[in-house]
């Protein structure tokens, strides 16, 4: 077994053999994350406030049994049976260092990330460790595990080498190990500084601490602005940080309920399919560099909510992923779509309606749903008349209408307004009514709602999981 490395624009083994990576991100997992799980806000948030409703004792418990339930050999089995040999795994900071302790790793903090990755290799499935979560938060979305919606890790210098601290350790625990095809060292950062030049120096000393221990692996950097801007990148990228690939997330507009019309495949939709792609890439391109979409996919609809009205939906949403796929493929792009499991909207797996834990939420779901409380695929058709007033009073208070355009400009004016008063706020105020649905649960109770995870407790998205094979096995005949 040898490690894969980065050869000109293409991801190659020790023989110089091209290898096209295909798989799916393993989120809600290491990083809790509201949409996959059924929680609101943050995963800082719901650990605090079980921690406190049902003892320190009791909630380590249930979390425990949660990462053990979540991702377990039958898992891998199944993954590796569509033909596909990737899984990229997204993990928290806080899993190996405390804020309050920083610098010093928490006991046992390497146990199911060992396990994973050691299942998927058992199974000759490669994985990419993929840190998601930075302290002080890279970003402003709830996936940075910040609660809030600036992104402090990128003006406090103790975050930023508390950071690197954190990577110093995980290649030292890793750098031997060949099935991990490599670091994806910092998820969708959101640099505000017009010149990105707090991020190239992170990647500057990411990349100087990473191959001082371990030259082996694959480093893969997101671009700026959730993996979507390499402009301000460095000419000299190419030279300056070695066996590097370059991360895009190829999310299309389509496949989301704030889609601008129903998706038809149409020459005019599937041109801006591409041409998304293509200026995602084109400064990679450009400079003759690697590319991995680390991120893409629809979401589906469900029947719970969606009625009638979700088998047409996803009918459309499978159309738009076929047609990225068929972009994808004339590249032989490597590619980790999100997402493997959850509870239902966007996973190749999910969890069962019938289990305990969909059965004892099922009432707090529909309501945070109909809420919007999550970012994620929000569908605000209930409530967006609500914060309509406040968008306005904004757009009439403002004297010149160029100050309304704020960094991140993936954020218009509504889309701040919703995420800080609704997504953060609202959320905030729903955090302990879901803990204290855990009140009064003994041990047993606790894992068979922990156990609702498991893979012999999910359903499969037969259709998505149907179309990725298919394109799997197409490219690996084209080898």
């Amino acid at each position: 077994m040898s490690f894969l490395k980065v050869d000109g624009t293409r991801i190659v083994d020790a023989s110089g053999n091209e290898v096209v990576l295909h798989g799916a991100g393993l989120g809600g997992w290491m990083t809790m994350e509201n949409f996959i799980s059924g929680f609101p806000g943050c995963e800082f948030q719901v650990r605090e406030a079980l921690t406190d409703t049902i003892g320190k004792e009791k909630a380590e418990f249930f979390f425990d049994k949660f990462l053990e339930h979540f991702f377990a050999e039958p898992d891998a089995i199944f993954f590796k049976s569509l033909g596909l040999n990737c899984i990229r795994i997204a993990v928290g900071y806080r899993h190996f260092q405390d804020d309050l302790n920083p610098r010093v790793l928490k006991p046992n903090c390497f146990k199911h990330l060992d396990r994973a990755i050691s299942l998927c290799a058992k199974h000759s499935i490669y994985t990419v460790i993929d840190v998601h979560t930075a302290p002080g938060g890279q970003s402003g979305g709830w996936h940075a595990d910040g609660g809030t919606h600036i992104g402090y890790f990128w003006t406090h210098k103790d975050f930023q080498d508390s950071f690197v601290w954190l990577w110093e350790q995980l290649a030292t625990h890793y750098k031997d190990n060949p099935w991990i095809a490599g670091y994806n060292v910092l998820n969708e950062p959101a640099d505000p500084h017009p010149e990105h030049q707090g991020l190239i120096n992170m990647y500057d000393r990411l990349h100087e601490t990473i191959r001082a221990i371990d030259e082996n692996h694959i480093i893969f950097l997101d671009g700026n602005t959730f993996a979507t801007d390499f402009t301000k990148f460095p000419e000299d990228a190419g030279t300056r940080w070695r066996n590097t690939a370059y991360a895009i997330h190829d999310y299309a507009i389509f496949g989301f309920p704030s889609s601008p019309e129903p998706y038809t495949g149409s020459e005019a939709q599937k041109d801006r399919l591409v041409k998304t792609y293509k200026r995602k890439r084109e400064w990679i391109d450009q400079h003759g560099l690697c590319v991995w979409n680390g991120e893409w996919g629809p979401v589906y609809a469900r029947a719970e909510y969606d009625g009638n009205a979700t088998d047409d939906i996803n009918a459309r949403r499978y159309a738009v992923l076929r047609d990225q796929l068929e972009i994808y493929e004339k590249d032989r792009l490597s590619w980790s779509i999100w997402l493997y499991k959850d509870i239902g909207f966007q996973g190749m797996v999910h969890v069962s309606p019938s289990t305990p834990y969909r059965r004892h939420f099922a009432q707090f779901l529909a309501r945070k749903h109909r809420l919007a409380v999550d970012a994620w695929g929000k569908d605000d058709k209930d409530v967006k008349h609500v914060y309509q007033p406040i968008i306005s009073l904004i757009e009439n208070s403002v004297a010149d209408p160029k100050y309304l355009k704020l960094y991140p400009p993936l954020w218009t004016l509504p889309e701040r307004v919703t995420r800080i008063s609704r997504t953060i706020m609202l959320a905030e105020f729903m955090v302990q009514e879901w803990a204290d649905l855990f009140k009064g649960m003994d041990e047993t109770q606790l894992e068979d709602l922990a156990k609702s995870f498991a893979f012999e407790n999910c359903l499969k998205r037969d259709g998505l999981n149907e179309i990725l094979t298919a394109h799997a096995a197409r490219v690996a005949r084209k080898a």
